[in-house]
């Protein structure tokens, strides 16, 4: 049997229609912000487990055509990449059953439960010439592109360590998707992977990984910090927990000098540069409408447009590359998750 044919170019005259698989919250913003670019974007489908939330998300979103199954949304042919706004534990499944349909993908955050089915992921985008990108909406951020731009130029030096913190407060309800190892539940899947991914984009990756944690009474981490070394020199110390409200301060630390993100760094609109015998400059980046993730809607369709298959802002490898830190600090602070490809 052959598979479906390989991924063709959307042409320039019209926008990428858009498929949204899941009808959380997440997935009502990102239906909101793909209003924001109307020439890069169309949202004309969206698929859920049962056919009543469908047609309620498709009430309130405008949108054409609402299906009761993941299946009857990955074969819909005017659909041309799908957006998974599932829980964690059901990525991976979705992720692959929009793959083999030949419909390009852009999955939350992280891409994967662990590391094993990240790369089954990436084997079978490669496999099928179809595109792949996590929605690592860090990474397509203004502030962060521009502070990798001074770093490059050398502005701070040798980068020698980088702190990030991302702490909400979520009380423990055992049913939460937060709290719930069967959704892939705790810190540090759903925030960690984000001071992870801020690490991996100043240092690379690490060559030793530790981490300490506290486990709430249903097995996964509620406050987790997450040390990284690397044989440079450098370190990198990372937090994330879901018992206490922070600002979400990040910041990279050089030998000339220091950027600091005093809030919300995943999102960050911002950032004060420090250098020796220099006063701080304060570098403000346009806020933008919505709430940001039109960025990644942004990148596909840019991608798309020319037979793209994997984003070189987010690349692949990268995404791996912080899958398998994210194991080694699973590892270490004994978190499992049911039903698991590595039998957890």
């Amino acid at each position: 049997m052959t598979g479906p044919t390989p991924q063709a170019p959307v042409a320039a005259d019209r926008p990428v229609r858009w498929g949204i698989l899941a009808t959380g919250g997440i997935a009502h913003t990102f239906a909101e912000d793909l209003r924001l670019i109307p020439d890069d974007a169309e949202l004309v489908a969206v698929g859920s487990r049962s056919a009543e939330s469908a047609h309620r998300f498709a009430d309130r979103h405008g949108v054409a055509r609402a299906h009761g199954t993941s299946h009857e949304l990955a074969a819909d042919p005017d659909v041309d990449v799908v957006y998974v706004a599932t829980p964690h534990a059901a990525h991976h499944a979705a992720a692959v059953l929009c793959l083999d349909a030949g419909k390009a993908v852009l999955c939350e955050k992280p891409l994967t439960l662990d590391l094993a089915q990240a790369q089954d992921l990436v084997r079978i985008a490669r496999k099928r010439d179809v595109f792949l990108m996590e929605a690592m909406w860090t990474y397509l951020n203004p502030a962060v592109l521009k502070m990798q731009e001074l770093i490059a130029d050398g502005g701070i030096g040798e980068i020698r360590s980088v702190h990030a913190d991302f702490s909400i407060a979520v009380p423990y309800d055992a049913a939460h998707r937060l709290h719930d190892p069967g959704q892939g539940g705790g810190a540090l899947l759903d925030l960690g992977s984000y001071v992870v991914s801020f690490a991996h984009l100043f240092l690379g990756v690490p060559d030793a990984v530790s981490a300490q944690a506290h486990l709430n009474p249903s097995g996964v981490d509620d406050n987790t910090g997450i040390l990284l070394g690397y044989d440079s020199g450098a370190v990198a110390a990372l937090s994330c927990s879901l018992n206490t409200a922070t600002d979400q301060r990040a910041s990279v630390n050089g030998t000339l000098g220091r950027i600091e993100i005093v809030r919300d760094f995943f999102r960050a609109d911002g950032f004060v540069l420090h250098r020796k015998g220099r006063e701080p400059e304060e570098f403000q980046l346009p806020t933008a409408e919505g709430n940001g993730y039109f960025r990644e809607a942004e990148e596909v369709a840019r991608c798309l447009r020319t037979g793209a298959t994997e984003s070189p802002l987010v690349p692949l490898d990268g995404t791996l590359a912080v899958m398998a830190t994210l194991d080694a600090a699973r590892a270490a602070i004994g978190v499992r998750y049911p039903g698991g490809p590595d039998g957890n």
